[in-house]
């Protein structure tokens, strides 16, 4: 079963935050998906430091590069938002998120319409200006229903290998955690080092 955290507070109730979340029958997972009471995320994390970002709809180019992060962060919201679906037996909507990590520059000409594109220090403040749409309850219930084994892996036992890089992406998140307490940085400096561990441990 996935790592599981309540993340400080933004408003409301806490927040549920899974991370490397296994779906499907093989090896694919979702970097984070997060649970609160402005619904439920789906994160994909790029990591893209120090190079110029362009967004228009659904393309997105990196260093004139062009990318498929957008249609795959899209993807990911959808097959999530089935198997919550399924697991929590009432409908669930999923929004996708794609996070670029200290990118040098992003220049948006449209914004996508089925998923957002933010950096990773916007994504805090994104979050929180986001409207309260769940009850506690719904909270609650989406969660538990999120970290039953096999809401979202047919296989839910983990390889040894995997487990691996869970048990050293949980002990750098709970560094971070004590440091944001230290720092009052809160929320955000969380998804910035995992979303920076998962792409160094998850190819």
């Amino acid at each position: 079963m996935p790592r599981r955290f309540s993340a400080p507070r933004t408003s409301g109730p806490e927040w549920t935050v899974l991370h490397a979340v296994p779906v499907g029958t093989g090896t694919s997972d979702i970097d984070h998906v997060l649970i609160g009471p402005a619904g439920v995320f789906t994160l994909n994390t790029k990591n893209h430091s120090n190079q110029p970002v362009w967004v228009a709809g659904r393309t997105l180019m990196v260093a004139g590069k062009k990318k498929r992060h957008i249609p795959n962060a899209v993807h990911e919201a959808a097959r999530a938002a089935r198997l919550l679906t399924t697991a929590a037996g009432e409908e669930v909507a999923v929004m996708g998120v794609l996070v670029i990590v200290e990118p040098k520059s992003i220049t948006a000409r449209e914004k996508p319409v089925d998923v957002a594109v933010v950096t990773d220090r916007q994504l805090l403040r994104w979050l929180n200006r986001r409207r309260p749409v769940l009850t506690p309850e719904q909270v609650s219930r989406i969660a538990t229903s999120a970290v039953l084994p096999g809401t979202s892996h047919r296989n839910p036992l983990y390889p040894a290998g995997l487990q691996n890089r869970f048990d050293a992406l949980w002990r750098h998140v709970d560094v971070a955690r004590r440091r944001r307490t230290a720092w009052n940085l809160a929320f955000a400096a969380g998804f910035v080092a995992a979303g920076a561990v998962l792409q160094t441990l998850i190819p």
